[in-house]
């Protein structure tokens, strides 16, 4: 089976075209297969994200409000939109480029460079004022925190730290220890206004 490009007819094998990939023509035109554009933000009870490479701090601060958000350094767009599209997720990004080259349905662009303000941006786009848990994902894996029995952190957390805190949390991927400290404090602030209401 071919695809045939509109402006000249050249006729070009549709596995080329796999995962929503667009090509130029040699007459000049961009072909590829026309994303189905259904999707909304917003929709989905508890969106999951794909974030792109260049978008490390807003991966990270969704993590925080408690999102289902995958980043890793240095993916090629053709292995983020494969996984993205493979699990579900929203592909979160500032590259045009990544926009003209693949037709993907569940794609928003990021307006912002300051990673508050793009915080703000998704939680406006997606709707997520309200829906968010923060706190309940590791920042440095995007896995689900578990509690962690107060006796088993003594001797994972510093003596101070475990003399401050009573309750512990612990990431069942990369083994991290959590807890309430000072920068959770902070965080809340800083959470507070960008979930507040303009």
């Amino acid at each position: 089976m071919a695809v045939a490009c509109p402006g000249c007819g050249r006729a070009y094998a549709d596995e080329r075209f796999a995962f929503g990939r667009t090509f130029w023509c040699a007459c000049g035109r961009r072909i590829g297969a026309e994303p189905v554009r259904d999707a909304r933000p917003g929709g989905e009870p508890e969106p999951r994200f794909a974030v792109d490479a260049m978008l490390g701090r807003l991966a990270r601060w969704l993590r925080v409000l408690g999102l289902d958000a995958t980043w890793r350094a240095g993916v090629p767009d053709a292995e983020l939109v494969r996984d993205a599209q493979d699990e579900a997720r929203w592909i979160l990004t500032r590259d045009r480029r990544l926009l003209d080259e693949w037709r993907v349905p569940r794609v928003h662009l990021v307006a912002s460079e300051d990673p508050h303000e793009q915080l703000r941006e998704i939680v406006e786009a997606f709707a997520l004022r309200g829906r968010v848990r923060p706190f309940a994902r590791c920042t440095r894996c995007n896995a689900p925190l578990e509690p962690l029995a107060r006796e088993r952190a003594a001797a994972r957390v510093p003596p101070r730290v475990f003399a401050g805190n009573d309750r512990f949390w612990l990431c069942p991927r990369c083994d991290r220890v959590y807890w309430e400290g000072s920068h959770v404090e902070r965080m809340r602030r800083t959470l507070a206004d960008l979930l507040a209401p303009d």
